[in-house]
């Protein structure tokens, strides 16, 4: 629900308007304007009679908003959203940004020579999952601690900020203590709530990726427990939904670029490297979501894919992300934007 005060409102009247909502178990977030205050009301707003709040005098006018989302939603915040990622803008008119490195953090030599690849390549940020999710429990996991001082050190040796997963609750400070720019929330953590309110009180970043067989509206949602929190530093991440298509690794879902777009201000990034599960396929799917608008793109890259420790398949070369980026300014010329 949307509150609109008028523009003499007193705040004597409106504190009261506060109070009679929030003693309901809902929350009041409040957006000033030049003309107007907006009011967005998070919570079961069922419960709320538009008609009393009519009645408080500072009240100009009320709209309830179909989707349950009211932070990561357009309505509430017109403009689009740019988040800073250390230096690095995502969203809104600025520059395409692409992230990029190996899918997992191997040892320092092998990280820096990757590191070094990329960036010269033209990545605006690193990327390298020191603690790795999964499917089997016999699979290697990631070097943990280890690798997220490896990432610290390519980071002050290359100077672009870094971006990796968070997979509990306990490894925040952790993160923080190394200072990493973005913390991804990765698709099998999308729904991990007591994850995102956490995640969600500290001023971090966050990359939260679609769950594997979640509706757009329940990744809204999901962005919405962070931004609730307090931290509305929050970027879409488009990987791909499991569907019963098997000749790629996941289904590259890019309509839900124009869809959030439509909704949300959040910045949207795409990552075709486990959408697709195949390099071969990873620089058509970039330069299709380049042309339907995405703020980003998140690609595995890795100085020797047949040698990296996991995700080989779907990793391009150095020499590859050059050509794909090289291409993707091409695009993006066309659409008024840069990369």
């Amino acid at each position: 629900m949307i509150i609109t005060l008028k523009r003499d409102a007193s705040q004597e009247e409106t504190e009261r308007l506060i109070h009679s909502i929030e003693q309901l178990g809902l929350e009041m977030h409040l957006i000033s304007g030049t003309s107007f205050n907006v009011f967005g009301v998070v919570g079961d707003t069922t419960i709320l009679d538009e008609k009393k709040i009519y009645g408080y005098s500072c009240v100009q006018d009320v709209c309830r908003i179909a989707a349950p989302y009211k932070l990561a939603n357009r309505v509430f915040h017109p403009s689009d959203s740019v988040i800073d990622v250390g230096g690095v803008k995502v969203g809104g008119h600025e520059k395409i940004v692409v992230i990029s490195g190996p899918c997992s953090v191997e040892d320092e030599e092998s990280l820096m020579t990757s590191a070094e690849a990329v960036k010269k390549a033209g990545a605006d940020m690193l990327r390298g999952g020191a603690y790795k999710p999964r499917t089997s429990p016999y699979a290697f996991q990631g070097r943990g601690e280890e690798g997220l001082i490896t990432l610290q050190h390519a980071k002050e040796k290359f100077g672009f900020p870094i971006v990796t997963e968070l997979m509990s609750i306990n490894k925040i400070q952790e993160f923080l203590d190394h200072d990493v720019d973005m913390i991804q929330i990765g698709a099998r953590n999308m729904q991990n709530f007591d994850l995102l309110k956490e995640v969600g009180k500290t001023n971090v970043p966050v990359l939260l990726k679609r769950g594997l067989s979640n509706t757009i509206e329940e990744w809204l949602m999901a962005a919405e427990y962070i931004m609730s929190g307090g931290n509305t530093n929050v970027i879409l991440c488009e990987r791909g939904i499991r569907t019963f298509e098997k000749y790629t690794r996941n289904t590259l879902d890019l309509s839900v670029i124009p869809i959030v777009k439509e909704r949300s201000h959040l910045p949207i990034v795409i990552d075709p490297s486990h959408a697709t599960g195949d390099r071969d396929l990873v620089e058509s799917m970039s330069l299709a979501a380049i042309a339907a608008g995405a703020d980003g793109l998140i690609i595995e890259a890795h100085h020797n894919p047949e040698a990296a420790w996991s995700d080989g398949a779907q990793t391009v070369t150095p020499e590859q992300l050059q050509q794909i980026i090289a291409k993707g300014k091409a695009i993006a010329h066309v659409i008024g934007r840069s990369m």
